[in-house]
């Protein structure tokens, strides 16, 4: 697996300048206009989505140029991976801002996944652990955890607004805070966890994933996509777990009042 570990690092294989990426634009111009002839109100959006994305891509892009080349580079990419997961936790915090502390849930449990996913991946030599790919592969986690850990909280907050009196019920028959979880939690997780699961069910029949597709046009061997690809698979697969496992344990753990209440979920008007 050794002579996998470079590949991310590999550099100027594909030419592409701002010439090709201003006729990509085209992409861009030709939605806003299905938009404004479908009616669909979206054209702004789309609009402000495609600036935002290549003003924060470029700024990264920049940033990474800097750190890569830095003497500490390793200790940026291990900064930037913790500031990574600090945007994470914020971007879902204001996702789903009524239920109050899901920040400190969040944190503990994307870092816990993040740091479960790199610490098999690197030691163990799957892959090597330079600057870029330690940014490279926090950054595919983060990525692919994050919607899942949305959709979990916000399972967690319907899960208090449709079942509510099924939990007060059991809390009032003498069950624990922990029975109450147990009760809870399960249905919770799968829910959050069906979107990934079914997408590395049909993964290489319907379409290309990202890193296999960006190996192959930077010119990978095909088995050599491959198998990174299966890593990368296999790492969102259990991390999104973890994280749902640990997130959605913890949203419920601090749901409830010392006296076994279920905190009331905020209305921010949001």
């Amino acid at each position: 697996m050794k002579n996998h570990t470079n590949l991310f690092s590999q550099q100027n294989i594909i030419d592409i300048g701002w010439l090709e990426f201003s006729l990509s634009l085209t992409l861009i111009a030709a939605t806003i206009i299905f938009s404004f002839i479908f009616k669909l109100l979206i054209g702004k959006s789309i609009f402000i989505a495609g600036v935002r994305a290549a003003i924060q891509l470029v700024a990264v892009g920049l940033f990474f140029t800097a750190i890569f080349e830095h003497s500490y580079a390793q200790t940026w990419a291990w900064v930037w991976t913790v500031i990574m997961t600090g945007i994470a936790t914020v971007v879902l915090q204001r996702r789903v801002p009524n239920i109050s502390g899901i920040a400190f849930a969040a944190f503990i449990a994307i870092g816990i996944s993040v740091a479960f996913v790199l610490a098999i991946i690197f030691p163990f030599g799957i892959i090597e652990d330079s600057p870029v790919n330690i940014v490279v592969m926090a950054g595919i986690t983060i990525g692919n955890l994050l919607p899942t850990a949305v959709l979990a909280v916000q399972q967690l907050e319907l899960q208090f607004t449709t079942r509510l009196a099924e939990v007060e019920a059991l809390l009032a028959l003498g069950s624990n805070k922990r029975t109450a979880v147990r009760f809870l939690a399960p249905q919770i997780i799968r829910t959050a966890l069906t979107t990934q699961i079914e997408r590395t069910k049909v993964v290489g029949l319907i379409a290309l994933p990202g890193v296999m597709t960006g190996l192959l046009l930077a010119g990978a061997k095909p088995l050599d996509a491959v198998l990174v690809q299966l890593i990368v698979m296999y790492m969102i697969l259990g991390s999104v777990t973890l994280t749902a496992c640990i997130l959605v344990w913890l949203g419920l753990e601090r749901s409830f009042t010392h006296d076994l209440r279920l905190k009331p979920v905020r209305n921010t008007g949001i």
